[in-house]
C-alpha cells in the first residue's frame, strides 16, 4: 500500500509538472505573438514615417520654388518700375 501511495504522489507531481509546462509554453507563444505584433506595427510606423518625409520634402521643395518665383516676379517688378522711372 505505501508503494502505491508513491507511485500516485510521482504521478500526481508528473501531471502537475506537465500542466505547469504547458501553461509555460502558451505564455512564451503568446509572448512571441505580441512581439511579432509589434514588429508589425514598427514596420508600418517605418512606412509612414517615410511617406510623411517624402511629403514634407516634396513641400519643401514646392516651397522652395515658389519662393524662387515670387523672387524672380519681384526682382522683374523692381525691373520695370526702375525702367519706368528712367524713362520719366
Amino acid at each position: 500500500m505505501d508503494q502505491a501511495q508513491v507511485i500516485k504522489k510521482e504521478r500526481e507531481d508528473w501531471t502537475r509538472l506537465y500542466h505547469k509546462t504547458l501553461k509555460e509554453i502558451k505564455v512564451m507563444i503568446d509572448v512571441q505573438r505580441m512581439l511579432k505584433d509589434m514588429k508589425k506595427i514598427a514596420e508600418e510606423t517605418s512606412m509612414t514615417v517615410i511617406e510623411m518625409e517624402g511629403t514634407i520634402l516634396t513641400a519643401s521643395i514646392n516651397n522652395q520654388t515658389m519662393n524662387a518665383t515670387n523672387i524672380m516676379q519681384i526682382v522683374e517688378d523692381l525691373r520695370y518700375l526702375i525702367q519706368s522711372d528712367m524713362d520719366n
